[in-house]
């Protein structure tokens, strides 16, 4: 797919995926083609949102007619990346970061899907390599002022510092030859990053200059942070909002979109939807007009969702969260709906009373607590509220106690 009615450099302007690079000008990413390079290690199952910003960035270069080749560190991987890091990682077992392999693989073809690209593994060419010709061939090519000079090198080191182990200082020389591995082979001549990995991507330009004695270029875009709490974005107060649904469920991934704050949307349905301007204009032309409708929110909440996990699970999750919150009825939604709400809240079968019903579906720790539930009329049934002699309607009912306990009751 190639873009023909904005240019790479302005959109990615637009977008805010703007940071450090080593080209004359943006606008060499419109004037070549190049065949560039994304990584990440599989130091998880899963990717976060703030992977996800990136992967964003990466779908515009291919869209705009530049070739991707997808890394993933199964040899990085079982180093770690130890940049940000305030101390030595838990190494993962090879067993570990081949499954946590297949797992980003499997995301790189749902977020990329439709699009060329290539899947490379590091793994594949340095788990045959000697480590005495490494150190030849590849060491004795990179400065030690070059490697001690490094942030996270000082900070471990310093007075207070943890320290640091022989592999995780090695780290960036091994980041970097990556670099040099895929220009041999793949003609790659651009890294795209998080700024996060500008030191390591530059060891790789060095490193390829110095051995192969080409030039090669970064491109890097800026850390989202959460303007709240001033912290990498993509951590909420439960933890890391992942895309792998078995970590965070669709439900609560939306959920999360839905609830960022007023200030940050704008920026965000720039970086994380494939809306075009036009459209994301037009939604912030209403939603600022009418900011209690949370009109941008819901936007994005959607889009996001269906890039990660689909259209068909975003539009049920839609519905879902209409349904608890009062827009939409419960006997609206089909079994696939009710299955995904589901994996939020309890779903009990009916018991012969209500009271027995909300004891069974955890809404009550007790016959008498739940009498006094209903007794308070803190119980509704679809939307009513429901005495104790209230009988379910044959099908799927919502139960809900207070204002944010539920559960479907099927009868």
């Amino acid at each position: 797919m190639n873009k023909t009615n904005i240019k790479l450099s302005e959109e990615l302007a637009y977008r805010g995926f703007v940071n450090q690079t080593t080209l004359g000008s943006a606008k060499d990413l419109d004037d070549k083609k190049f065949t560039f390079y994304w990584g990440v290690d599989p130091s998880s199952d899963s990717m976060t949102v703030g992977n996800l910003a990136t992967a964003m960035m990466v779908r515009h270069f291919i869209e705009h007619g530049h070739k991707a080749v997808l890394l993933v560190g199964g040899a990085t991987g079982l180093i770690g990346d130890p940049d940000g890091k305030a101390s030595e990682r838990d190494l993962l077992s090879p067993e570990q970061v081949a499954a946590n392999k297949e797992k980003i693989v499997s995301q790189y073809k749902t977020i990329f899907s439709g699009l060329d690209f290539e899947v490379v593994d590091n793994l594949d060419w340095f788990k045959d390599i000697n480590y005495i010709d490494f150190l030849r061939d590849v060491g004795k090519h990179v400065p030690m002022r070059q490697m001690l000079g490094r942030e996270f090198v000082q900070s471990r080191l310093g007075e207070s510092g943890s320290g640091i182990s022989y592999a995780e200082f090695s780290y960036s020389l091994i980041q970097g030859y990556d670099f040099l591995h895929l220009y041999k082979n793949k003609g790659v001549t651009l890294q795209v990053c998080g700024s996060d990995q500008w030191g390591n991507s530059i060891a790789g330009v060095e490193l390829v200059r110095r051995i192969a004695g080409a030039e090669v270029h970064i491109w890097s875009a800026p850390l989202v942070v959460n303007k709240t709490t001033g912290v990498k974005f993509g951590k909420s107060e439960e933890g890391a909002v992942w895309l792998d649904e078995l970590k965070t469920s669709a439900y609560s991934f939306y959920q999360f979109w839905l609830n960022i704050d007023d200030e940050s949307v704008s920026e965000y349905l720039k970086i994380f939807t494939l809306l075009d301007k036009e459209a994301i204009e037009e939604v912030l032309s209403k939603f600022i007009s009418d900011k209690g409708s949370r009109l941008a929110q819901k936007k994005l909440a959607y889009e996001v969702t269906k890039v990660v996990h689909g259209e068909k699970r975003a539009a049920s999750v839609v519905k879902a969260t209409d349904v608890l919150f009062g827009k939409a009825k419960i006997s609206e939604l089909d079994e696939d709906d009710i299955k995904e709400m589901s994996k939020e809240i309890p779903l009990v079968g009916a018991e012969d009373s209500l009271i027995k019903t909300l004891v069974s579906a955890g809404l009550a720790s007790s016959n008498s607590e739940a009498m006094r539930f209903i007794e308070a009329n803190a119980v509704t049934v679809n939307g009513e509220k429901a005495g104790a002699d209230y009988a379910f309607k044959h099908g799927y009912n919502l139960l809900k106690r207070g204002k944010n306990s539920f559960a479907i009751v099927k009868a």
